[in-house]
């Protein structure tokens, strides 16, 4: 069974925490790399991470995405203590704040399956049976990326979960949004993805309570195990990478 390393960044500054996926992300691609020059029997194993952080207020938008779905100006987003960034991930635009689950899987593909499309749909399903877990039936959305409540009924249907990814050499980096307990507010702020004709909701809007962060947490991984049929480690070097 293929080991990866979990590592939990907690609360983290979005440039921060976007480096040390940068890092991850360019050793693992620069192993494979080395790889393809050694005989078999010198090349070494490709490490795997998944990584959950969440981070203070912040906008981002992805390299196909359109800089209109931002309402707010420079002022504007001083004002709401929020900060926006254009990166390297695949969709639109979408928020990250307190209380909602960031997932960055660095996965080398190579050691599960080579799919893009099935990847996407494995991040999807992680989040699905999550929310399963607690009682909310949710699911895709034809034609959008992501996990929506009521996804069947067009008026209702609202997001629960934006995905975004990046991939190089079959090694993958950014990855899923989750609102647990999120401030939905900030998403008034933005066109969510570029989807201007749907809401967004969280686990907590679904539910009317607060929810534990770590129990969502456990659930995730679980969920993320059994799909990929991996064994999560974490170790004292891993926290220390981390900081």
């Amino acid at each position: 069974m293929q080991k990866v390393s979990y590592i939990d960044l907690g609360l983290i500054n979005y440039q921060e925490g976007w480096d040390f996926q940068e890092k991850v992300f360019s050793e693992l691609v620069q192993c494979k790399i080395d790889n393809r020059n050694l005989p078999k029997s010198e090349q070494r194993n490709t490490e795997s991470s998944l990584i959950f952080c969440e981070h203070p207020h912040v906008y981002t938008l992805g390299k196909t995405g359109s800089e209109s779905n931002l309402l707010l100006d420079k002022k504007q987003l001083e004002d709401r203590g929020a900060n926006f960034y254009k990166i390297n991930r695949g969709g639109d635009i979408t928020y990250h704040g307190p209380g909602q689950i960031v997932g960055y899987p660095i996965f080398d593909l190579d050691n599960f399956f080579t799919d893009i499309g099935k990847y996407l749909r494995f991040l999807e399903e992680v989040v699905i049976r999550t929310l399963r877990d607690f009682d909310i039936a949710a699911g895709r959305l034809e034609g959008c990326t992501g996990v929506w409540i009521d996804p069947s009924d067009t008026k209702k249907a609202r997001k629960i979960s934006a995905i975004g990814v990046r991939s190089s050499r079959w090694v993958t980096m950014h990855g899923f949004a989750f609102n647990v307990n999120t401030d939905l507010d900030y998403f008034n702020n933005i066109i969510p993805c570029g989807i201007d004709d749907k809401q967004v909701t969280s686990m907590k809007k679904e539910l009317g309570h607060d929810i534990n962060m770590e129990s969502v947490k456990g659930s995730l991984k679980g969920h993320f195990e059994n799909l990929f049929e991996m064994e999560l480690t974490t170790t004292l070097d891993q926290f220390e990478k981390a900081k």
